[in-house]
């Protein structure tokens, strides 16, 4: 094959003419400058803005870690009003806010959780650790008996793990945690959290059936559970910007406001109070989990007091030691005792005896246990807060729902009403083959 003769290769283009030489001016042979002379100042710094700064105001740090999707209704704009128009509530509901909100929002943050939730327990209790209601729903979470053994949170007649601040705190956010990944939304979960995983569950099956959207807003929802996240949506609003809505957001320490201690002796609640130079009141409002005048250490793990008495209380133990912390004993009822002999043995009177150990006034039965004061027992009683939640209630039993069985037939066959039967469960009509039910 014949090789081609290789190419031409084009001619460079010719470089561009030399550019004339630049004259460089003389400033020295200018004449002077007559016009008006100004001197400008430096420009000024732009601020920015710096988002992992620490902040002094635990408000600020809260609205930083909002993260949940905003909703709208007209319910919102309800309750925002109404909100707006109580103050006095919601400035005492804030007031009480201050003792638990930094824990709250501190265990948040490790989970990489929405801080929005920090707000919840202003919807379930307004903060009141004592909150206590007619579906047996106990503490700043509202936890129900069944739920909160599911969550380890210890019931017993010395001590309610519902209301105990830490312990409840933490079961609530790992049941929120739970519910988050069944559903994969902040709003459904919040929604089960008011009305049930199950009955969350079946109302989207039931419009994902009927091909209709299985969003929060969309879901048929009972009327409390339809205003349930409407409630947190508002104060969320009213945080954010309280200025516009003319609410006064007083400042929170962004600091630890109580501490823990393990504690290793039986000690009674107004001695700890005591010895941590603080109020009794102050200290059930961080130990509300106790429902006796003494806490057992085999029952309870901590005691929680303000970060700045911890020291304090550890120095006037040290001045009891060998001595006993307690001035209340338990007594086992005997054949024959009767309440008002009991409470005559030990100086105190049958309402006093009652209060004490948690006893409702129409009770009848004589409780398998009691606590009664060593000595001076009127004297020991008169010193006491009025701290005790209505009792547990005893003797629940669960039923198995069988196929055709409905609440009315399950209610009429334990001689419970539908009522109660749904507040304790937290159903309404639709209950499914399998399900568990309690019945006290």
């Amino acid at each position: 094959m014949p090789v081609p003769a290789p190419a031409t290769p084009a001619p460079l283009p010719e470089p561009p003419p030399p550019l004339p030489a630049v004259r460089l001016l003389d400033a020295t042979r200018l004449p002077p400058f007559e016009g008006e002379q100004r001197v400008l100042p430096a420009p000024p710094m732009v601020a920015k803005l710096d988002r992992t700064a620490p902040t002094d105001d635990l408000w600020l740090r809260l609205r930083r870690g909002f993260a949940m999707t905003d909703i709208r209704s007209p319910q919102v704009e309800e309750r925002t009003r109404w909100y707006v128009a109580n103050q006095d509530y919601l400035q005492r509901m804030f007031e009480r806010t201050r003792r638990y909100l930094f824990h709250i929002v501190d265990e948040l943050e490790k989970r990489h959780m929405p801080t929005e939730l920090a707000l919840l327990p202003m919807v379930e209790s307004a903060f009141n650790p004592m909150a206590y209601s007619r579906s047996h729903a106990s503490g700043l979470w509202q936890f129900i008996p069944g739920t909160g053994k599911r969550y380890e949170l210890t019931q017993n007649w010395w001590y309610d793990g519902r209301r105990d601040v830490v312990a409840s705190t933490n079961a609530a956010l790992d049941y929120l945690q739970d519910l988050y990944e069944m559903h994969g939304d902040w709003h459904l979960a919040l929604a089960s959290y008011n009305w049930g995983e199950n009955n969350v569950a079946r109302a989207i099956q039931k419009n994902r059936k009927a091909g209709k959207p299985t969003d929060y807003l969309s879901l048929p929802m009972p009327r409390e559970t339809r205003g349930y996240i409407p409630k947190l949506q508002a104060l969320k609003n009213l945080i954010a910007n309280p200025a516009a809505h003319g609410i006064r957001l007083h400042p929170i320490p962004n600091e630890p406001y109580f501490a823990t201690i393990t504690k290793t002796r039986d000690i009674d609640v107004l001695l700890a109070a005591k010895l941590a130079e603080m109020p009794v009141d102050e200290f059930i409002a961080l130990n509300p989990g106790f429902s006796r005048p003494v806490i057992r250490s085999t029952v309870a793990s901590r005691i929680v007091l303000p970060a700045d008495k911890v020291e304090v209380f550890h120095e006037n133990l040290e001045q009891f030691e060998g001595e006993t912390l307690v001035s209340w004993k338990t007594y086992k009822p005997r054949r024959g005792d009767t309440l008002e002999s009991i409470a005559r043995q030990h100086g105190l009177s049958l309402a006093q005896l009652r209060e004490v150990n948690g006893i409702h006034p129409r009770a009848r039965r004589m409780p398998e246990l009691l606590v009664v004061p060593i000595e001076n027992g009127a004297e020991a009683f008169a010193r006491l807060p009025i701290m005790y939640a209505p009792p547990i209630p005893k003797g629940g039993r669960t039923h198995v729902v069988r196929r055709g069985e409905t609440p009315w037939s399950i209610a009429r066959r334990y001689g419970v009403s539908v009522k109660d039967l749904q507040r304790w469960n937290r159903i309404r009509t639709h209950i499914t083959a399998g399900q568990r039910l309690t019945i006290f």
